[in-house]
């Protein structure tokens, strides 16, 4: 899973209930390097108070637990909202409580024993759709379709809607020998006539963005990524 992806998730918030105090603590350290904050307790009733004080974007909580369990803590945040999102742990099989998992909207379970490949897996599920699929356009480049930026390393590069596009041809013909010079004026020009002269200072303006070369030139062709 491209790493990119994770650091999005240093926007958000998180609140972790549970009842095991060596799971909650390698829990919360694992949760510490992706989010912005992080919020714990032992229990369903310090939980909702929690909620209520933080309004965390996501709630890990644990299903069985003294004090208040998981399911009711959901219940009680469902009832204004549906935005919040829920992963729910658990030791046993989800069966008696699937209708209330359907009707409270859980955006994932966790199966315990709790690693980390299954915790991030979980993660990504639940905010995808929030999280904005960066297009890997080299080792260190990618392409923000959304924000239509550039990154590479700490830095961000703004585009031009036709540099965007341009960009998002490239990755979509990445496993093709190249684009021919009539799919990009067709693509991307649109109704308009392309000339070579246009093309060629289109390609190296973008290039200046670029932190190092990635569009390969096809003689007489077209263009590929490197």
């Amino acid at each position: 899973m491209n790493e990119t992806l994770f650091t999005q998730l240093k926007d958000y918030t998180v609140l972790c209930v549970e009842d095991e105090d060596g799971i909650r603590k390698r829990l919360v350290n694992t949760l510490k390097y992706y989010f912005k904050e992080i919020y714990d307790c032992n229990s369903g009733k310090d939980g909702y108070d929690m909620y209520l004080e933080y309004k965390p974007n996501i709630v890990i909580t644990d299903i069985q637990m003294q004090n208040g369990n998981g399911i009711d803590l959901i219940k009680k945040i469902r009832k204004n909202d549906f935005n919040t999102k829920v992963i729910l742990l658990t030791a046993y099989s989800t069966e008696e409580y699937l209708m209330d998992l359907i009707n409270l909207k859980v955006n994932h379970f966790i199966l315990k024993p709790l690693n980390s490949e299954k915790l991030l897996e979980g993660l990504l599920a639940s905010f995808e759709d929030k999280l904005q699929q960066l297009l890997k356009l080299s080792d260190d480049v990618y392409l923000d379709t959304a924000k239509r930026e550039l990154l590479f390393k700490n830095h961000r590069v703004l585009l031009r809607k036709r540099e965007k596009e341009f960009l998002e041809l490239l990755y979509e013909y990445k496993d093709c020998s190249f684009i021919r010079y009539s799919t990009i004026e067709e693509r991307i020009w649109e109704n308009k006539c392309m000339s070579s002269c246009a093309l060629k200072t289109f390609i190296k303006e973008l290039r200046k963005k670029l932190p190092h070369d990635i569009i390969v030139n096809i003689p007489q062709e077209g263009y590929k990524l490197l």
